[in-house]
């Protein structure tokens, strides 16, 4: 005789969707009574850390979301991710709390071949080989093996049972602690913009997440933004993918703005950097960005003179700080220009305070422009510059650049 369900397991359960009514068999088992549960108030010393895998990205019994754009390496940022998982080695930057792990790429787009390419080019960029990982990296190829989760047709949606059965049995089997499918979009057969059924297909993931202590990494496509930056509210289609996830990671490319402020002027050298965010992070305190450079790692396979492949690894990025090599001497000195001159905030005149900034930090008030602003905004944000009107010497009335805040000069 089956054990009696409680209402909590027939509404998380696969048979229930909000807005949708009972998908499938109707439920059977007679529902057991509801009860208030008296706090047991534990010891907050004794409540065991949460299980995270790789710094705040990925932790055990939760879906993470990665929502980008093409062409900014997901699926290369994913691939060191398990490689960096399944060797131990934190390839990211991104400490990895309880070891090596089983990593499951379970990729639906590209074939084996490309695969190999893939994993491959980052397993030569980084060193690694076959022992080091020690059979805990695995990889498939939807096109080899398809995977489709759930279907939609005339008679209805339904979540494909037998399919997260065999999942959660591979999983076991191998005891594997991440599984990234990518993209989310080619797993199902239902209508990306369908809430209710996405929401099903999503809790669906991560019931099968909980149940055996995995993390799922779910790679989603965005909405058309026109050229604005991603957010975690940015994934195409229905919201109940982001909703139902503890963890989404945005991922951006380099601004324009962002490269005039470090003074990177190599498109192909701004085009190689993206911007992973904590767009969402209900488990853990929000993370600074992570910048990824994207680099070209070559093969080797060239045979006949037919050039070898080139190949696209994910490598940690260190932003470079605006502020590198400037001290409260330098913002003296130019408060001391300030005060003596007439300096304006307009970069359009002849009289730009960012002159003075050049000047005593040896910049280039034209090559370093960006950089010149972007320490300039932080001046002014903080206090230690202003702006004021007054009178010039032609009798207008115009805005001038002013000290504010004033480093003490015992200070410096």
């Amino acid at each position: 005789m089956s054990p009696p369900r409680s209402l909590a397991d027939e509404i998380d359960g696969p048979h229930f969707m909000p807005g949708m009514g009972v998908v499938g068999s109707k439920p059977t088992v007679p529902l057991r009574p509801l009860n208030a549960t008296p706090y047991s108030w534990p010891d907050p010393s004794k409540i065991p850390t949460r299980p995270w895998l790789m710094g705040h990205w990925l932790l055990r019994g939760e879906v993470t979301v990665v929502i980008a754009p093409g062409g900014t390496g997901k699926s290369t940022i994913g691939n060191a991710i398990a490689l960096s998982l399944a060797s131990g080695r934190p390839l990211l930057g991104k400490a990895l709390p309880r070891g090596a792990q089983a990593a499951w790429i379970y990729n639906l787009e590209d074939g084996q071949e490309e695969l190999d390419r893939q994993i491959s080019a980052a397993a030569l960029f980084y060193g690694i080989g076959p022992d080091e990982c020690a059979g805990r990296l695995l990889v498939d190829s939807g096109l080899d093996q398809p995977l489709c989760t759930a279907t939609e047709d005339r008679d209805g949606f339904a979540l494909a049972e037998d399919v997260f059965q065999q999942l959660e049995a591979t999983i076991r089997a191998r005891s594997i602690a991440v599984v990234t499918v990518d993209p989310f979009v080619s797993s199902h057969q239902a209508q990306e913009s369908d809430n209710g059924a996405i929401d099903a297909i999503t809790k669906r993931w991560k019931r099968l997440a909980k149940s055996t202590g995995c993390a799922v990494v779910l790679v989603h496509h965005t909405k058309k933004l026109g050229g604005r930056e991603v957010t975690a509210e940015d994934g195409r289609g229905a919201v109940a993918l982001r909703d139902a996830a503890r963890v989404v990671l945005p991922i951006n490319p380099m601004s324009d703005r962002e490269a005039d402020e470090l003074g990177i002027t190599d498109p192909q050298l701004r085009r190689s950097l993206v911007r992973i965010d904590m767009g969402k992070a209900n488990r853990a305190p929000p993370d600074a960005a992570t910048w990824i450079k994207l680099e070209s790692q070559s093969l080797g396979n060239g045979v006949d003179g037919e050039p070898s492949d080139y190949v696209g690894v994910a490598t940690p990025w260190e932003k470079p700080d605006i502020f590198h090599g400037l001290t409260a001497a330098d913002l003296y000195e130019v408060q001391q220009r300030v005060k003596a001159g007439e300096y304006r905030e307009s970069v359009q005149a002849k009289d730009w305070v960012g002159h003075a900034l050049a000047e005593v930090a040896c910049l280039s008030a034209e090559r370093d422009k960006g950089r010149i602003k972007a320490i300039l905004r932080t001046w002014f944000a903080s206090g230690a510059l202003a702006v004021e009107r007054r009178v010039d010497n032609k009798g207008n009335d115009r805005p001038f650049v002013v000290v504010g805040n004033a480093v003490d000069p015992s200070e410096v």
